[in-house]
């Protein structure tokens, strides 16, 4: 009897240790988890607040004024990243689940910053790294400054008058900007056709990664992505022909010289390609969850007469 008693309390306080060794283990994997959580969503700010004040760090006339400006907008920024991406769920930033979407982006956009701030840089300090990136970018703007070209419109958005070397800088600028962005939307049609992107990577919850799109908002969801897919692809592909014009019919009200700024021609050519590739790698994900769904259901929907022709 007491050997036995013996043995059962030995048992309870076996389980007992290994709960509380679980216990112990859980915990530590959730702060670990915290942890990890907290350091890439720190390490996401930092650089989203290095990219928005890198024109300012590289330019070397940036205004006491527009050195305050831009840190607030860094600060700004950086603060919005990291409680997005510390938060559990998002809530505007979508396929933040669906890696290297978000990335792809962010390093199209960086790199872009960066060769225009070098750029602009090299027409009062030229080093070596400018003089070479201002070639580069002239040798893009001649080759893709044909007529009708995106290049070519920016081009002629200038007004009559203009310095030629500020319409030159103007088509370097553009010629570098739009080729890193043809270089990003292949990049993510590669990373779609042929690593099979978003499924790669394990399962895909369409909305958490959609936090923008309302699946109660009427109709069917398949036909909603579809049309949303078609509208961001058509608006990207019209976008960088659409903005020169509109600059050019607006020119008594906006003027076109005011691309003479470093930062203001930074910015400017850096959204004018930037935006329209950002709204086709939009519309390409969204047709590719569609096609996903549309997969889904019609597997869905073979088993369901498999199923009830086996029943029959």
């Amino acid at each position: 009897m007491g050997k036995n008693e013996a043995n059962r309390v030995n048992k309870r306080t076996q389980v007992g240790t290994t709960a509380r060794h679980r216990i112990a283990a859980d915990q530590f994997e959730g702060k670990r988890a915290v942890l990890s959580q907290l350091t890439s969503a720190l390490s996401r700010a930092v650089l989203v607040g290095l990219m928005v004040a890198t024109p300012s760090l590289i330019l070397p006339s940036t205004a006491a004024d527009t050195a305050q400006i831009v840190v607030v907008l860094a600060i700004l920024a950086s603060c919005m990243t990291f409680i997005e991406y510390y938060g559990r769920y998002p809530s505007f930033i979508e396929f933040r689940f669906a890696p290297p979407f978000n990335r792809t982006r962010f390093v199209g956009l960086f790199v872009t910053i960066v060769l225009l701030s070098l750029i602009c840089r090299g027409q009062t300090d030229p080093t070596g790294w400018t003089q070479a990136t201002t070639r580069m970018g002239a040798s893009l703007g001649e080759l893709i400054d044909f007529p009708f070209s995106p290049v070519r419109l920016v081009v002629l958005m200038m007004p009559k008058d203009a310095d030629p070397g500020l319409v030159d800088l103007v088509r370097i600028s553009a010629g570098i900007s739009y080729t890193v962005s043809v270089v990003m939307m292949a990049v993510f049609v590669l990373l779609v056709r042929g690593f099979g992107w978003p499924v790669r990577n394990g399962a895909f919850n369409v909305w958490v990664n959609l936090p923008l799109f309302d699946p109660t908002g009427g109709g069917d969801v398949l036909q909603r992505l579809r049309r949303d897919s078609g509208l961001n692809i058509v608006l990207g592909c019209l976008l960088p022909f659409l903005i020169p014009a509109a600059i050019k019919a607006a020119s008594d009200f906006v003027d076109p010289g005011f691309m003479s700024s470093p930062q203001t021609l930074v910015w400017t050519t850096t959204a004018w390609a930037f935006l329209p590739a950002s709204m086709l790698m939009r519309g390409i994900a969204m047709g590719r969850v569609a096609q996903m769904i549309e997969d889904k259901r019609r597997r869905a929907y073979a088993q369901a007469e498999m199923e009830s022709m086996q029943r029959a």
